[in-house]
């Protein structure tokens, strides 16, 4: 169809334009506005979070968990920083995934993980630190790019730590002291950089000597284990045998004192009895030879099986009575 034909037939200008209802114009614009206003300046804060409140970029306030409102369409922006979690910086290696089968990766972080130690010896160290924000407002504006500055703090003082030691004491004994002294030091460069960052632990993941030496420290690291050992078997038979042997001489010296006591009241007995005898004996010399040789006779002859006495005075062929034939010829007659 030739185009002026169409126009004859179609004329644009008597097509009629649909026109939006006067109610929708009238309302739905300003409940569309008052809808964003209401979004704009309602927020919520977790449980674990706060929130900073800036007002044309400067800081305002800080909020508590929970419901809270804000100017809107950008006159206030709120950041939330959470300060009741526990956060994690890993050096040397990365974790891809946690759970039952965590799976770790060291690309790319070679660089930060070798280190020098005291006697010139190298070593890899990856190591965790563990903090928590403790000042919010601190955490966003002393420091910019905090996270990135914590993490060269950190490096910086696990180099130190580890440049003031030898190798030995790096991967076997000295691990947690290093450990140790790395969060302190840590700590006191992030209170004198503000940082609002509190340092929890530092934990050395994982310390071995690069992996062209790695056998050799292997044998070291075994025998070290092995001496170990044997301190810890003569150790425990140390603690079996000396307080036995120290329980056994403790009861030989309390027995011998006990009996040395016995034996000296034994003799301060004997000694006060006899120096009552002999002031007994100087006031009644024959009256107390006499006592003393009947009392010894009561205490003798009871044990006597045969006893026989002799007269003196007695004049016949057997001057003696003979008290054994006596007291059975008594039992026959009985």
């Amino acid at each position: 169809m030739p185009r002026d034909d169409f126009g004859d037939k179609f004329d644009l200008k008597k097509i009629p334009i649909p026109s939006a209802p006067r109610g929708l114009l009238r309302w739905g614009i300003p409940g569309l506005i008052l809808l964003l206003l209401i979004i704009s300046s309602i927020y919520t804060v977790g449980p674990e979070e706060i929130g900073v409140v800036l007002r044309l970029g400067k800081y305002q306030r800080s909020t508590e968990p929970g419901l809270h409102g804000k100017f809107p369409f950008g006159i206030e922006r709120v950041t939330k920083v959470p300060i009741q979690r526990q956060l994690k910086e890993e050096f040397g290696f990365q974790t891809l995934s946690a759970g039952v089968r965590s799976q770790y990766t060291t690309r790319g972080r070679e660089a930060e993980s070798l280190m020098l130690t005291g006697d010139l010896n190298a070593a890899v160290v990856e190591w965790v630190v563990q903090y928590r924000i403790v000042d919010a407002y601190k955490y966003l504006f002393r420091v910019r790019n905090v996270q990135s500055t914590f993490r060269d703090m950190s490096e910086a003082v696990v180099r130190e730590v580890v440049g003031d030691r030898t190798v030995n004491e790096v991967l076997t004994i000295g691990r947690q002291e290093v450990a140790d002294l790395v969060s302190q030091v840590l700590q006191e460069l992030c209170d004198q950089y503000e940082t609002g960052i509190k340092v929890e632990q530092v934990v050395l993941q994982d310390v071995n000597p690069p992996d062209p030496v790695k056998p050799s420290f292997n044998d070291v690291n075994e025998a070290q284990q092995e001496k170990e050992r044997l301190i810890n078997q003569a150790q425990s038979e140390y603690n079996k045998v000396i307080p036995r042997s120290r329980g056994e001489a403790e009861q030989t010296i309390r027995r011998a004192e006990g009996y040395a006591l016995d034996r000296l009241n034994r003799a301060r007995g004997d000694s006060a009895r006899f120096m009552a005898f002999f002031e007994e004996y100087r006031k009644a010399p024959e009256v107390t030879r006499k006592r003393i040789y009947l009392e010894t006779l009561n205490e003798i002859l009871p044990r006597v099986s045969a006893k026989i006495i002799v007269d003196d005075d007695l004049q016949s062929v057997l001057p003696l009575l003979n008290l054994d034939v006596k007291k059975a010829s008594e039992r026959k007659k009985e």
